[in-house]
């Protein structure tokens, strides 16, 4: 068994325990609560643009991250999945581009926004390490070229997966 299957096997299991579990369950495929995790991102993602226009661009990382992780959310829910784990949920996802059931994002993409290989440190640009970094850290704000970078690639990000959850 891959530690990719092992993990997947665990976090099904933590998703047996309770309405609020902390890990995987399976569901009906759900069209509805997918549109509205994508509804979800696209505020998030306007968000990320008031924040730092106005002066709060620490929290731009949080709701780039946040843009991404529920466009991740709604593809779940389109697949018959519900997460309550950021660990699980991208898990999940990259078995669902390595057995081909999500077509508009690789797994490269993913990596973008988490990777679970790569050792976090402050010079990263992975979406989740700029995101932990603004929110643990005192700094309140983020450099412009940092913004812009994250901008770019959430962008980028949010278009592929905003197509991956409109496909049938």
């Amino acid at each position: 068994m891959s530690k990719l299957d092992e993990k997947l096997k665990r976090c099904l299991k933590e998703g047996e325990h309770g309405i609020k579990h902390k890990g995987l369950r399976k569901i009906k495929p759900n069209k509805e609560i997918s549109i509205n995790h994508l509804k979800k991102a696209d505020h998030n993602y306007k968000a990320m643009i008031f924040f730092y226009k106005n002066g709060f661009s620490d929290w731009s990382a949080s709701a780039a991250f946040y843009t991404l992780y529920h466009c991740l959310l709604g593809i779940l829910a389109k697949n018959g999945y519900e997460s309550r784990n950021q660990s699980c949920t991208f898990a999940l996802i990259e078995n669902l581009i390595l057995t081909g059931k999500v077509k508009e994002i690789s797994s490269d993409d993913l990596k973008d926004v988490f990777d679970s290989n790569a050792e976090s440190n402050l010079e990263s640009d992975k979406i989740l390490d700029v995101r932990e970094d603004m929110q643990y850290s005192a700094e309140t704000i983020l450099k412009d070229e940092a913004y812009t970078k994250l901008k770019e690639k959430t962008t980028f990000l949010f278009n592929k997966l905003r197509l991956e959850l409109q496909r049938d």
